[in-house]
């Protein structure tokens, strides 16, 4: 490991020593840095010092000369660097200064021994699959950043009226969910808004996709898990003019009758896990598996 990439976003002053720490780690392997510009800005405004490193500020910036880069903060952090990493191939590290972190596994008071791990090669490349989306209306274009990490995700606007959402699954028509939205997630995916609409959670190795229709009117519609080399196609029908289209955290507002085709990303993201971090490990404490006291009577 020769250069590195740190990427942050809203930043906490108490979290400032574990920032220091972060540095200081690397310094010591004689590790070339580079700091996301916005972010410099932020820790400088909290007062970190010795922040004289050179920086970047977008996907342009970023090549292969990179070996990985490390986020600080929650799992929305990771998300939005996905947009500056896209298809570069630069295994992200995510430090976890957020809440939950089922992608950020790295904790705080972990970072020194993080390093280490890495400077050893005690670490595995997991490859993440993305959903990338296609529709036919200019304005509901997400251009570049036509892709998602976590999910894609139709939902109302600004009514409380279900809206109707057909299906089709490589062609052949599935149903026609009529519900708050629907959530199509990818494995990575399916411990966030998929999850919380109760969707499966799917081990990240999987090779499918799963659709979890929002609050849907229709009881019989379940979640439903597919291949991810099927194609999707979404087309949104009711009373109202427009809908929400979510690109995990970018939303856009689309016309009804717009037609959404989902497929798989020709790229993948890749994620660091540290070789004592596994993603069942992640479950049992993220999700408190095996907390009830009737395990230990």
């Amino acid at each position: 490991m020769k250069k590195v990439a740190i990427f942050g976003q809203a930043y906490k002053n108490n979290d400032r020593r574990y920032f220091e720490i972060l540095i200081e780690n690397l310094n010591k392997y004689d590790i070339e840095i580079v700091i996301e510009k916005d972010f410099i800005k932020i820790l400088s405004e909290l007062g970190v010092k010795n922040l004289d490193l050179p920086t970047f500020s977008s996907y342009e910036d970023l090549d292969n000369s990179f070996d990985l880069l490390f986020t600080l903060g929650g799992d929305g952090t990771i998300l939005n660097a996905v947009t500056l990493v896209r298809d570069l191939n630069i295994p992200i590290l995510g430090i976890n200064t957020g809440r939950l972190g089922f992608l950020a596994t790295v904790q705080k008071k972990e970072i020194e021994s993080a390093i280490f791990s890495l400077i050893n090669n005690e670490y595995t490349i997991q490859e993440r699959a993305l959903l990338e989306i296609h529709t036919n209306n200019k304005n509901a274009d997400f251009k570049e950043l036509n892709f998602a990490l976590n999910e894609v995700t139709i939902a109302r606007k600004n009514s409380t009226s279900m809206i109707g959402i057909e299906a089709y699954l490589n062609g052949e028509s599935l149903t026609t969910y009529w519900s708050d939205g629907l959530v199509v997630a990818t494995p990575t995916g399916s411990t966030g808004y998929s999850l919380s609409c109760h969707g499966p959670i799917i081990i990240p190795e999987s090779n499918n996709f799963v659709l979890t229709p929002i609050a849907p009117h229709n009881l019989s519609a379940r979640p439903l898990v597919i291949p991810d080399s099927t194609n999707i196609k979404l087309k949104v029908i009711g009373r109202e003019k427009e809908f929400f289209l979510s690109l995990d955290s970018r939303v856009s507002t689309v016309e009804f009758e717009t037609e959404i085709t989902l497929k798989k990303a020709s790229f993948q993201i890749k994620i660091i896990q540290l070789n004592q971090q596994t993603f069942i490990e992640t479950l049992r404490s993220k999700l408190f598996w095996g907390e009830d006291k009737r395990n230990y009577m």
